[in-house]
């Protein structure tokens, strides 16, 4: 189901509160003048699946955090804001996935050069 950023948090406690206790991932979509963010839950118990997607502004792309509904969402949203440079509101950790990244440009937005001078170190 489709909704506005500003919803994410409030549709994802209602899920939960509707037997949805199981957060699969979160990711993202770039096409270029909007990003949509999907998150796939599923009701293990009633062996049910769904999603929440929302579309955003490229340029003003932000979701809030759902950490304290879904504790696993953690390492999804520090995905969501390093690769795709979505802004995760209310979130207070910031350490980074990628230790040497500069964070300068998100590499899974389409934008990204790949030619540019950044070199993973390994």
């Amino acid at each position: 189901m489709k909704v506005n950023a500003e919803d994410i948090a409030q549709k994802a406690q209602e899920m939960r509160k509707s037997g949805f206790d199981y957060l699969v991932k979160i990711t993202a979509i770039d096409y270029v003048q909007s990003i949509t963010v999907i998150y796939f839950l599923r009701d293990i118990g009633g062996n049910r699946d769904d999603i929440i997607e929302a579309d955003l502004d490229c340029k003003d792309a932000w979701v809030p955090t759902i950490i304290d509904i879904f504790p696993c969402a953690d390492w999804y949203e520090r995905e969501l804001s390093e690769m795709f440079g979505i802004q995760i509101r209310g979130r207070a950790a910031r350490r980074l996935l990628l230790e040497k990244w500069d964070g300068t440009e998100p590499p899974f937005r389409k934008s990204f050069a790949w030619n540019s001078e950044y070199k993973a170190e390994g």
